[in-house]
């Protein structure tokens, strides 16, 4: 990830829609006023809703291992069996 590029308070306002668009696909901008860094433009992070079985694959290739036993073990002896409604 690269550095944010600086915008000046009046560029921003004078080239307002091509910054923005920028925004959009992903570059930022720190935003400055008499050479000052006043604030940030930065892309919103989006949601995703799905992710493929490839994916997810690629992944996981570098996820730790897991020993099925000792995680079975360690659920068991933190969770006590009963379920509680915290809003109730």
């Amino acid at each position: 990830m690269s550095a944010p590029r600086e915008v000046s308070q009046r560029d921003l306002r004078m080239r307002s829609k091509e910054i923005m668009d920028a925004v959009e696909s992903g570059d930022s901008f720190t935003v400055t006023r008499d050479g000052r860094g006043i604030g940030e433009l930065v892309p919103l992070r989006r949601r995703r809703s799905f992710v493929s079985r490839a994916e997810f694959a690629r992944g996981s290739v570098s996820a730790p291992l897991i020993d099925g036993e000792r995680f079975q073990s360690d659920q068991d002896r933190v969770y006590d069996g009963t379920l509680s409604d915290p809003y109730a």
